[in-house]
């Protein structure tokens, strides 16, 4: 079944997070390949990536334009919004130079956020999301929130000041508390989305209910122009103790799983015209590899096929 007869004019896009993951310049891109190719060649297999690194810095100009100038027309760029939005400790060494000078700190050097702080980081966060947009090559704009943004410390209206500036773009937000996404909290988080067109972030994910494993079972639109699908892996024991991030996703996903998320993509691209569906198991070249079988499970076409074994470069 292809991606188009799901929906009328539906389009189900596929990649990774990231595309420069350590693992893939091991395992997945011929060996030897500049790291200023990667990209390019990346965009050869995928329609679209996720930025990661813009988690932790914003990205400079000159860098998203060279982005823009390596990939097709069609590619998109779904990005994530950096840690200070995301009600995540954050070091005040990641914001950009101008903010570092006027923000307030504690001992540990980590940032006191406040109103003014964050606008301010949020307009010069625009400036580059500004450039992939100008180019016609900007997806979704992805807030990430922190496992300790629960409901029993905080409100969904906490997130009205970045939803509000952000208005104007597709925004997707992925809570990492389980708690507002159970049980009477569920239709309440749901309907504070949906009220402001910000999609849900469903997850593949370990079927673990420690407070920061959102269920893998969910499949919620809360808007209809786009869902949001990230997968980031089935091992409880490796996302709960890992200590880096290719620990934490260190999952190579089966290829029986892989038809069961074709078939739930299939299904979330009745509810939405377009379906992002993000690998974040990114250990080695699980990712890659993955991202490929679904795409030709999807019955997407392909580029040329992969090589088995990076021994063949």
């Amino acid at each position: 079944m292809s991606a188009e007869a799901l929906r009328p004019n539906s389009k189900i896009l596929v990649g990774t997070a990231s595309w420069s993951d350590p693992g893939f310049v091991e395992r997945w891109y011929p060996k030897k390949m500049p790291a200023h190719e990667r990209l390019a060649w990346y965009a050869q297999h995928f329609e679209m990536v996720e930025v990661n690194s813009t988690f932790y810095s914003v990205p400079d100009a000159r860098t998203v334009e060279r982005w823009c100038a390596t990939t097709p027309n069609t590619f998109v760029f779904d990005v994530k919004l950096h840690q200070l939005f995301s009600f995540h400790s954050t070091q005040a060494k990641l914001l950009p130079l101008e903010l570092q000078r006027v923000a307030r700190t504690d001992s540990k050097g980590k940032v006191n956020v406040s109103p003014e702080l964050r606008d301010a980081m949020l307009d010069i966060f625009l400036r580059s999301i500004s450039i992939w947009r100008s180019h016609g090559k900007l997806g979704v704009l992805l807030l990430q929130l922190s496992p300790a943004f629960s409901p029993r410390k905080h409100q969904l209206a906490e997130l009205e000041p970045v939803i509000e500036k952000l208005r104007n773009y597709l925004l997707a937000i992925e809570f990492r508390n389980r708690n507002w996404v159970v049980d009477d909290q569920l239709k309440a988080t749901e309907d504070f989305l949906r009220q402001r067109q910000v999609g849900f972030v469903n997850v593949d994910a370990p079927a673990a209910e420690h407070f920061s494993i959102v269920p893998p079972d969910l499949n919620e639109v809360t808007n209809s122009r786009f869902s949001y699908l990230r997968l980031h892996g089935r091992d409880a024991k490796a996302y709960l103790t890992g200590k880096t991030v290719a620990k934490r996703f260190d999952y190579d996903y089966s290829d029986h799983e892989i038809e069961e998320i074709a078939e739930r993509t299939r299904k979330l691209a009745k509810e939405a015209k377009e379906v992002h569906v993000v690998f974040n198991n990114n250990n080695l070249d699980y990712a890659p590899r993955a991202a490929i079988r679904l795409r030709k499970d999807l019955g997407q076409k392909l580029a040329a096929p992969l090589p088995q074994t990076p021994d063949l470069f």
